[in-house]
């Protein structure tokens, strides 16, 4: 986005600094129930995980992607929408 002047440093700075501030947790999930998903849903295996994830977890999905909007709500993962 710097190349193409798309953003500023400035602003690419500040989106970094907010990325910072996220709590991320790392999940440790069973990929073969990772690759069931795949297999199944005929996704690829980060959305898959990603499902499998808020599945674990019990969350919402945020996301804008709407094959993974589609996949996780066939499952019956919740969406979080914004």
């Amino acid at each position: 986005m710097l190349k193409r002047n798309r953003i500023s440093l400035e602003q690419a700075n500040a989106c970094l600094n907010a990325y910072e501030e996220i709590p991320i947790k790392f999940v440790d999930v069973s990929l073969i129930q990772v690759l069931e998903l795949v297999n199944h849903l005929k996704i690829y295996a980060y959305d898959a995980y990603l499902i499998k994830c808020a599945q674990e977890l019990g969350t919402p999905l945020l996301t804008l992607d709407r094959g993974l909007i589609s996949a996780a709500q066939s499952v019956g993962v919740k969406i979080l929408e914004v």
